[in-house]
């Protein structure tokens, strides 16, 4: 027959008759404001920020360039060419064709 090893409380954890279950309170409160008192947090997710439409298009392109730009920049790209009707890779290659022809 196994003993139990001792991890150091002694007879401290033999009584436990003093420990009584807190007295439930009742509340005249919507759930809610309940919760607030309590300290209860919702689980709902925060509302993300809408996303950018997205922008995809089947035109044959298979070549990818990946450039940084500051935020007003590209929403100022994006802006022309929904304006224009036209898809990011258009509008980047009417500029490069634009800049050829300026030179």
């Amino acid at each position: 027959m196994s003993t139990r090893a001792k991890i150091g409380f002694g007879d401290a954890l033999g009584d436990l008759s003093g420990f009584a279950p807190l007295p439930r309170v009742k509340t005249t409160a919507p759930p809610v404001e309940a919760a607030a008192v309590a300290g209860f947090t919702s689980r709902e997710a925060p509302t993300a920020p809408a996303k950018p439409q997205q922008r995809r298009h089947r035109t044959g392109r298979s070549a990818q360039i990946n450039i940084k730009a500051k935020p007003d920049t590209i929403a100022a790209l994006n802006a022309w060419a929904d304006e224009q009707g036209i898809s990011i890779a258009e509008a980047f290659e009417k500029m490069v064709e634009n800049l050829k022809d300026s030179l």
